[in-house]
């Protein structure tokens, strides 16, 4: 169903588009350390939490994805169609209910989790979270047209747009940041401009009636059998993206018990370790696609084939992008302006997450894509979040606050979850009773 040469149409334009989404929060990292570990730390915990949210928006546009991607395969377009509509009615419908409290009960939220951080901390925090919850209804309807254009192979198309986002937002900080002289305001604001006119981009586009899957004049109205064909698929990708999100922050929490040094280290870390995971990252999203497709036409033969194929060009990819990493991260470090305490820590941080990327990640987690492509989305949320309860965050727990590791053993605690989920998904692909779970009304 797909050539080396469609499957690289797909895949180019996603790698691009996440490696400029990496390099332009690395830069973002960079620019807001400037302001001090402070700030670092302030913005880096927001993000976290605000991930959390992130995380259930991208689980819902991957769940109309997933249904189109089906009724592409079936080759029932005006079914496709009708997905996008509902779709966009779906994330803008939940990205308000969260929203509105989230900015009107932040500090309460926010202190749940993070409430014994410092005092500067706290204040950073605050500033940002506010401006950025304002953000949360443009991404989620960004997340849900480019979900649809990949649906179609039309990735260059939500390349394009990346490009326009991250343009904004990293001209934005350094206009603001330098040139205005804010604290992080400077990165709120152009974060909130950004995420608005990619979405105002991508649904301008969707418009447009040539195209395999495009919003339908007119049908505004609550399809609730269509909603529940996204839902069936999106809830329980949010679930278990929401919560493994979640159980990062409550990992977090535990850094942040040990000070501001750390909670920076954490911070960097996260940064360049998005670099060790960026040719998963990419194939999670294409995997959709390709195996959602073949499903839908109901060749499982096709899907197993091209699920294969995937996973080793995701493990080729994450070597060659992770050893020359690691080999030249003496060099690159010292970009980030933090102390030299964090930075010594944050290198042995990235040794280990992305060390053992090269083994586990794949299986881990582009895997567990392919079977929710094929609707087995209730088995891959059980593993996941079994595992991060009982490894990620209760390991966490006993080896960096009770053997007194710190961050050194969170991060080893992370190693034990992915090593649970690559036995789980493994064991799940080898077996036949993902293909007996696809989308019936999709065939």
């Amino acid at each position: 169903m797909f050539t080396n040469r469609q499957l690289g149409k797909l895949l180019l334009p996603l790698l691009i588009e996440q490696t400029l989404s990496i390099f332009v929060g690395m830069a973002d990292t960079v620019m807001v350390s400037a302001l001090g570990d402070a700030a670092i730390s302030g913005v880096s915990l927001v993000d976290m939490f605000c991930n959390v949210l992130i995380a259930l928006f991208s689980a819902l546009a991957t769940g109309g994805a997933v249904v189109a991607s089906q009724f592409i395969g079936a080759n029932r377009r005006s079914d496709a169609c009708r997905v996008s509509n509902q779709l966009v009615l779906v994330v803008l419908g939940v990205s308000l209910l969260i929203t509105i409290p989230m900015i009107l009960f932040r500090a309460q939220l926010f202190g749940l989790v993070f409430g014994g951080v410092e005092q500067a901390v706290w204040d950073n925090a605050m500033t940002y979270l506010w401006i950025t919850a304002l953000s949360y209804p443009f991404i989620a309807l960004y997340n849900a047209g480019a979900a649809l254009y990949r649906s179609m192979n039309r990735a260059g198309t939500t390349m394009m747009v990346s490009l326009l986002i991250n343009a904004i937002n990293i001209a934005g900080n350094a206009t603001l940041i330098y040139g205005v002289g804010m604290g992080v305001e400077g990165v709120a604001i152009p974060t909130l401009v950004s995420r608005a006119v990619g979405a105002i981009c991508i649904l301008g586009m969707l418009r447009k009636t040539h195209l395999q899957i495009h919003l339908l004049h007119g049908a505004w109205k609550p399809d609730f059998a269509m909603m529940r064909q996204i839902l069936r698929i999106g809830v329980p990708s949010g679930l278990e993206n929401s919560l493994f999100q979640l159980g990062r922050v409550l990992v977090v929490q535990v850094i942040a018990q040990f000070g501001t040094i750390q909670t920076a280290a954490n911070a960097v870390a996260n940064t360049m370790d998005t670099i060790g995971c960026l040719p998963g990252q990419t194939m999670n999203l294409a995997i959709i696609t390709v195996v959602g497709q073949c499903v839908g036409a109901r060749d499982f033969k096709q899907a197993r084939y091209y699920t294969r194929k995937l996973l080793a060009w995701t493990y080729a990819a994450t070597a060659l992008v992770n050893i020359p990493l690691l080999l030249l991260l003496p060099w690159v470090l010292p970009i980030f302006d933090a102390s030299a305490e964090a930075l010594a820590l944050a290198s042995t941080l990235i040794m280990i997450h992305n060390g053992a990327a090269m083994i586990l990640w794949p299986a881990a987690f582009t895997l567990p894509n392919a079977l929710r492509a094929a609707s087995d989305v209730r088995y891959t949320m059980i593993v996941a979040l079994a595992s991060m309860a009982v490894f990620r965050i209760a390991l966490s727990y006993v080896i960096g606050l009770g053997l007194g590791m710190g961050a050194v053993g969170v991060w080893i605690a992370m190693v034990v979850d992915w090593i649970c989920r690559v036995i789980s998904y493994v064991a799940r692909y080898r077996g036949s009773r993902w293909e007996k779970l696809a989308q019936p009304s999709a065939g």
